[in-house]
């Protein structure tokens, strides 16, 4: 693990008040936009950590767009910086949702109203796709091509096949990792 970065409150407000702002689409929509003020903008974390942060929030239950907010801000500042991390959150999310409801239940037979919905889709198609294809890349550095793929056929069959919960694959994974016998031997001759 890399040494983590202390950011200061107002930064950490900013940040995570556009995030809030701009993630249409929900929680996993918001992953990129995280990713983005977090690792690049302000470094924060390094990738790696990012991709830890985000299996790790996966598994456990509720919403990643709190879970994700929430532990960032706790780890870069504390439990202030938790608290406002999630409010930054939140609080824009809440005040769109009822200004956005309004505009729309009043206007929803407007074909320029029914349309901008639609027309959010394909953008965050556009930063899924990109945040799938850094991981993509980031796996094969760090497993090679073959176990990558591996990996996303078998994780796929297992979510989309069997219909397991993504938690339950990512779960599996990291106890696997922590489990790994060559790990231990070579914790034990550095």
């Amino acid at each position: 693990m890399t040494a983590q970065r202390k950011a200061p409150r107002g930064d950490l407000l900013w940040a995570f008040t556009r995030i809030g702002l701009l993630g249409f689409g929900g929680g996993p929509a918001m992953i990129p936009l995280v990713q983005q003020e977090v690792v690049k903008r302000h470094a924060w974390m390094s990738d790696e950590e990012f991709a830890d942060v985000l299996a790790i929030a996966n598994t456990l239950p509720g919403p990643i767009a709190t879970k994700m907010p929430g532990y960032i801000g706790y780890r870069v500042a504390g439990i202030p910086g938790c608290a406002i991390a999630v409010g930054a959150v939140i609080v824009p999310m809440i005040l769109a949702m009822i200004l956005l409801l309004g505009v729309f239940s009043r206007y929803r037979d407007v074909a320029w109203i029914h349309g901008m919905g639609q027309a959010v889709v394909p953008v965050v198609m556009v930063m899924l796709a990109q945040l799938t294809l850094d991981f993509w890349n980031k796996s094969c550095l760090a497993l090679g091509w073959a176990i990558s793929l591996a990996m996303v056929v078998v994780a796929g069959g297992l979510i989309y096949g069997l219909g397991l919960h993504p938690g339950w694959v990512i779960g599996a994974l990291l106890a696997a990792a922590l489990l790994r016998p060559g790990r231990k031997a070579a914790e034990a001759n550095p």
